[in-house]
């Protein structure tokens, strides 16, 4: 019988269930059933991906930003009971689902509570430095307190000067047992036609993302080209809009939207870590609007600027003009490093 491993990702975004989408399918291929455990969005985008696997509702932790980001910290900080709370619920309801569904192995993206200490548990995050301007010192030591407590922490990056994630994901002196496993996407670099002018793929908790999508959606009826915009919003259909020169999606599943994606001569989007890995293994064009008050966000759009690869701006700044610079940039691309998911899946094999 196939061993059984767990697959939760955190449901703030839906970057972390996207960025496990390589993973399923690598554990499919190496005679393993995952199971599917998380919430809301996160959740019902997995399914859509893969019906025929078993899915697991997990407690929400209801993660929202503020409407201003420079409230952003101090509203987590506010949330962090109700946070804690939700961290000690799913850890309880892991120690059912582990004896429930005879679990063999546990990978967590960022859900901190999803772990047990009789069944071989993975982390994975590319934050090792939790940046939260002066508070980064203290977020960043306890985000590797809570790492310490699993068997092993994945890094979805290259390990040395080749790498996307810059000073979070790479730390001097680190006691973690870390294992770095190369750039995670689910998507595919195919020569495609040029169809549209601009993709604008949007993604993150609420508010924010409807404010940006509002002011993007403004700004691009006064665009000449055709123009793409995926809103990111999961529902139970797939919805459709045409309105002037925009084609507007509710949602897209992996395959129409790598095809999307590979037919767009720019992409418009937050600058989360896992689009950037995404648009980096399509090597796009990309013009990056950080989430306000998300200083992991600013801090890897500006090192793309930094580095001549892609522009940025704050989101309040955002205006056509700005996308004058795209041709100033080199757009996204990597050093490809596959994972090597054959050793990875050893851990699951000692139970």
């Amino acid at each position: 019988m196939n061993k059984k491993i767990l697959v939760a990702p955190l449901n703030w975004g839906l970057g972390h269930a996207t960025r496990c989408i390589p993973i399923i399918r690598a554990l499919i291929a190496h005679n393993f059933t995952p199971i599917l455990a998380s919430d809301g969005a996160a959740l019902t985008l997995l399914v859509k991906e893969f019906p025929d696997l078993e899915a697991l509702a997990l407690p929400s932790y209801n993660i929202t930003y503020a409407k201003k980001g420079h409230y952003l910290k101090l509203k987590i900080f506010k949330d962090s009971p109700k946070i804690l709370r939700t961290i000690r619920k799913e850890h309880n309801e892991i120690q059912k689902i582990v004896k429930t569904h005879a679990i063999d192995g546990i990978i967590s993206d960022n859900r901190f509570g999803i772990f047990h200490k009789d069944v071989p548990s993975v982390f994975i995050t590319h934050q090792l430095r939790v940046l939260s301007g002066s508070t980064t010192w203290l977020s960043s030591m306890l985000h590797q307190k809570t790492i310490k407590r699993f068997d092993e922490c994945w890094v979805p990056d290259n390990f040395g000067p080749y790498n996307l994630s810059g000073k979070m994901g790479h730390i001097d002196d680190s006691k973690l047992n870390i294992k770095y496993i190369g750039i995670l996407s689910r998507f595919e670099k195919k020569s495609s036609e040029i169809m549209y002018d601009i993709m604008v793929l949007l993604s993150g908790p609420e508010p924010q993302r409807t404010i940006l999508e509002n002011k993007l959606l403004e700004e691009f009826k006064k665009h000449q080209g055709k123009v793409l915009f995926v809103k990111g919003v999961v529902e139970d259909e797939q919805r459709i809009e045409e309105s002037g020169n925009l084609t507007i999606y509710n949602f897209m599943t992996t395959d129409l939207l790598e095809k999307s994606i590979n037919s767009s001569r720019l992409v418009v989007a937050r600058s989360g870590y896992t689009t950037i890995m995404d648009l980096a293994k399509l090597k796009k064009k990309a013009f990056f609007i950080p989430t306000p008050g998300q200083f992991e966000q600013y801090y890897l759009a500006k090192r793309m600027q930094d580095n001549h690869l892609a522009p940025f701006c704050k989101q309040n700044d955002f205006n056509l003009k700005k996308l004058e610079a795209i041709d100033n940039y080199k757009g996204l691309s990597i050093i490809e490093n596959s994972s090597n998911f054959k050793e990875l899946f050893h851990l699951f094999e000692r139970k």
